[in-house]
């Protein structure tokens, strides 16, 4: 995507459930991905102590495997979760594998309440997933997977408060972008070290579509497939040579993840109906897109759309804490984006979100019940007003800088009337504590949100409608030295509602809520160019607060403490 500035060319539903169901009914959804439904297994068949060995029936060894892309876990709810892994065949391809999955009250699997029997082949890349419910809230599981006596890594995961119930302390981390070849995942690695968090949100930009040399430099880094990814096997090639990265691995066998795309999961600046990096001769944008969406359901932990087969907006309930509201600002319902920051039609009403998903978000809003209400998506939400800037960069000749060029038209500034109608809406109804987290640009942000007419008019800013946070990437190229720096110190002269940037930093947001402030910290990675990352380390932090009942940021807040 174009990056703002003078940068670079980075070129629903609900699954809330209203009361722990201890009936573990899965149901079959009519997409491509669909949820494995068990073989013919009892729902409490081996709960109590286990008996066999670990890898299930010790009476077969089952055909050869491997686990060699690890466990994850994800969509956690009060009741249940969604248990993720692919087995690897070592022989000829099979047409099926039969796979067991336990979870269990301990490491140890000592004392196992679920297992299951899946089977699964190449019509699903031999991946595995189980939406494992009637677990309690607020407990943590142990669960593996094995095939004969052969056996995955132990993951652990966390389930959530009950929807209503008091929860005193949320602590999660929040990331995006990373591109394999620009640096090794030292960010995961961090986020993978901290034991404390409920979950990891990610924003988008999981993996890059690119080829080995098509996105700038990188760090010896090469990729599989090596060309640019445009079918399902490519897109299969490309999740399992990220998933085979140790740090990767270690951060989602520890932590749950909730999820949503943004565009390079299918291709650059993508949106409904095509994408800058769908070129003619790449076939079908709307083949591609279905292929490159089953394969993100094949190998994420998500549960299947039930929208339709491409949607992903969806909400989750963290007791009465905090409302969860995740959208597609990607491939939903955006219409293309303009091309000119002059044209006329930039102030037409333009689809970002789309009519079903905008009204879906709108009710989402007015009806959370929790003291904070917390939006995951794609792109920058807050204006970016760059007019004057020119003169405030050392350096840089007024009449060598355009300000229409520095307007990125694929973040919400692209679509500003949509962005007006939800801010119009939130003061309409007086919606209180919206904390709007962002991924896309490869840098970090904390912005106080305002409608277009008080950044330009006022003087003084009024009071906010809402704060946004912008985490930084895992690896995923920023500014350069130098220049991230000199944008950094004038970039607030002309944007008041803009209190901190750092531009060229890698690295997360570790969000620590609780019910009187939501507060972000800034965590760097000191190097992302080492390959042993066992020890790697945060090189500073930056805190910034926002306490319930205002939207003022309030940067340089204590830092939290971890939960206990």
């Amino acid at each position: 995507m174009v990056i703002i500035l003078l940068l670079f060319d980075d070129s629903t539903s609900e699954f809330y459930v209203n009361r722990r169901h201890f009936l573990r009914a899965m149901s079959t959804v009519s997409i491509a991905v669909p949820i494995l439904t068990a073989c013919g297994s009892n729902s409490n068949s081996s709960a109590g102590k286990s008996s066999k060995p670990a890898g299930g029936d010790s009476s077969a060894s089952g055909p050869s495997v491997s686990f060699v892309h690890g466990v994850a876990s994800g969509d956690p709810l009060d009741d249940r979760l969604i248990l993720w892994t692919r087995v690897t065949p070592n022989e000829a391809a099979a047409s099926s594998i039969s796979v067991l999955c336990e979870v269990a009250e301990d490491p140890d699997f000592e004392s196992i309440v679920l297992a299951e029997n899946f089977v699964t082949g190449p019509e699903r890349d031999y991946t595995v997933k189980f939406d494992a419910a009637g677990l309690l809230s607020e407990q943590h599981y142990w669960y593996r997977f094995s095939v004969g006596q052969q056996q995955s890594p132990v993951g652990r995961a966390l389930t959530l408060p009950m929807p209503g119930q008091y929860a005193e302390h949320l602590r999660f981390a929040v990331c995006s972008c990373s591109s394999y070849p620009h640096g090794y995942f030292s960010v995961y690695r961090m986020i993978a070290n901290r034991s404390d968090l409920d979950f990891v949100l990610h924003l988008g930009d999981y993996i890059y579509e690119y080829g080995d040399g098509e996105y700038g430099d990188n760090a010896g880094r090469l990729l599989d497939p090596s060309h640019e990814i445009l079918v399902l096997d490519d897109y299969r090639r490309r999740y399992a040579h990220y998933r085979s990265d140790a740090d990767l691995q270690a951060v989602h066998q520890i932590h749950s993840f909730i999820t949503v795309w943004d565009d390079h999961e299918t291709a650059d600046n993508s949106y409904k109906d095509g994408a800058a990096n769908h070129n003619q001769g790449e076939g079908e944008w709307s083949e591609r897109k279905a292929q490159a969406i089953q394969a993100y359901f094949e190998w994420l932990p998500i549960r299947p759309p039930t929208v339709s087969e491409d949607s992903i907006y969806r909400s989750f309930r963290y007791g009465d804490l905090a409302d969860f509201i995740m959208l597609d600002t990607r491939l939903e319902g955006r219409i293309k984006q303009l091309d000119n920051p002059a044209d006329p039609a930039r102030a037409d009403a333009r689809d970002l979100l789309g009519q079903a998903q905008k009204e879906w978000f709108k009710n989402k809003l007015a009806t959370a019940q929790n003291t904070w209400k917390i939006v995951g998506q794609q792109v920058m939400f807050a204006q970016l007003q760059l007019l004057e800037i020119q003169r405030l960069l050392p350096g840089v000749p007024t009449n060598d800088f355009s300000p229409l060029v520095a307007v990125n038209m694929d973040q919400w500034d692209g679509y500003p009337s949509e962005r007006e109608e939800i801010l119009d809406f939130v003061e309409e109804n007086t919606i209180k504590n919206m904390v709007v987290l962002t991924g896309d640009i490869h840098s970090s942000w904390a912005n106080e949100l305002y409608k277009s007419s008080a950044i330009l008019t006022s003087g003084v800013l009024d009071e906010p409608l809402g704060v946004e946070f912008v985490t930084p990437s895992i690896t995923s190229p920023g500014f350069p030295d130098g220049a991230a720096e000199a944008v950094s110190a004038v970039l607030p002269v002309v944007n008041p509602h803009i209190k901190y940037t750092d531009l060229k930093n890698h690295g997360f947001i570790l969000m620590d809520v609780t019910h009187q402030r939501a507060q972000a910290e800034f965590y760097y990675a000191e190097n992302i160019d080492l390959a042993d990352q066992s020890g790697v380390e945060s090189a500073k932090v930056k805190t910034l607060a926002v306490e319930s009942g205002s939207s003022r940021l309030k940067e340089d807040t204590t830092l939290s403490r971890p939960k206990v």
